[in-house]
């Protein structure tokens, strides 16, 4: 075995700046009094979110986290108030540039806050760690019109195909309406976003909606409560008012559970233990996901995750 085959990708200096950060974001919520939590890293159920797969360890019927959400709800429902955790998720297939399948996650909710209360936090936190950027606010719809001059209300779904298959050559028959959009979002705008700013994207296609609420936006037109953060063409966090109705939870679930079925998905379980605590009760709360690596690559300048993972799990 070379030395290049056991050696740290990250360089220690690298290794310096985690655990620096690590200290700047603890400090950042204890001085607002949001409580450090830490839940298992193994689930009885995962994210039913087709878009995720989930790490399953089959003999031990457990499935490692793609996030700490649902345990981190069901310390809410049982009333710790505002929490945060810096943990480890899995996620498979995810491998690249800016991608592992073992990474580090900052996830926080806060009971009380609206949406544009977490954004203002996200903003916070991101001059904090980032240095100060004007913070920009963005909405779904008009970054749509401004780069591609179509309604994203009112264009059919043909159409947005045609444009991905122009565009980048995924035949538009393979794509379903929000594949579509994902496509044409994650390569033409997303690129674009977080340029000596850091850039908030609000109000997503309904359909896109995942655990946040439905509402309408100032035009009356149905939209999902959420945002993204962006810096530097880079997707940081995602961000929900967060849905709290437990029927609504399930039918959601049930939606993936069918499409993973139609796409020959594995499905596993839903997670009662999350449906039984909505249905007693989810304090009205926002919260949000940032990925911790890429917040250290940010900050350090990498071009690449494996500049700041001792040992990524490709390698390991």
């Amino acid at each position: 075995m070379s030395q290049s085959d056991w050696q740290p990708t990250a360089a220690l200096s690298a290794l310096r700046a985690r655990a620096e950060l690590l200290a700047t974001v603890r400090e950042f919520f204890k001085q607002r009094g949001v409580l450090e939590v830490e839940t298992p890293l193994l689930a009885s159920a995962p994210v039913t979110d087709p878009a995720i797969e989930a790490f399953s360890l089959a003999h031990a019927e457990r499935y490692l986290q793609t996030s700490p959400e649902y345990a981190m709800k069901r310390l809410l429902a049982a009333g710790s108030g505002p929490i945060y955790q810096l943990c480890k998720a899995f996620r498979q297939g995810e491998s690249g540039r800016r991608h592992n399948p073992e990474f580090s996650m900052l996830e926080w909710y806060r009971p009380g806050f609206s949406l544009d209360d977490l954004m203002a936090e996200v903003g916070e936190l991101l001059c904090a760690v980032l240095g100060e950027r004007p913070v920009q606010r963005y909405d779904f719809a008009a970054l749509f019109e401004r780069e591609f001059a179509l309604d994203l209300f009112a264009v059919e779904a043909t159409e947005l195909g045609a444009l991905a298959e122009q565009r980048h050559g995924i035949p538009a028959a393979s794509l379903d309406r929000d594949e579509a959009i994902n496509l044409l979002f994650s390569h033409d705008i997303e690129p674009k976003l977080g340029r000596g700013e850091y850039s908030l994207v609000c109000n997503f296609p309904p359909s896109q909606a995942a655990l946040a609420k439905r509402g309408r936006d100032a035009q009356g037109r149905e939209v999902a409560v959420r945002f993204e953060a962006f810096v530097e063409g880079i997707e940081l966090a995602n961000g929900y008012d967060e849905l709290l109705d437990a029927s609504e939870l399930k039918s959601r679930f049930e939606s993936d559970l069918k499409l993973r079925q139609e796409r020959g998905q594995v499905c596993p379980p839903m997670d009662e233990k999350l449906l039984a605590a909505m249905a007693h009760g989810l304090p009205a709360c926002a919260g949000v996901a940032m990925g911790f690596d890429r917040l250290l690559m940010l900050q350090l300048g990498a071009e690449n995750l494996a500049e700041v993972l001792a040992f990524p799990t490709a390698r390991a």
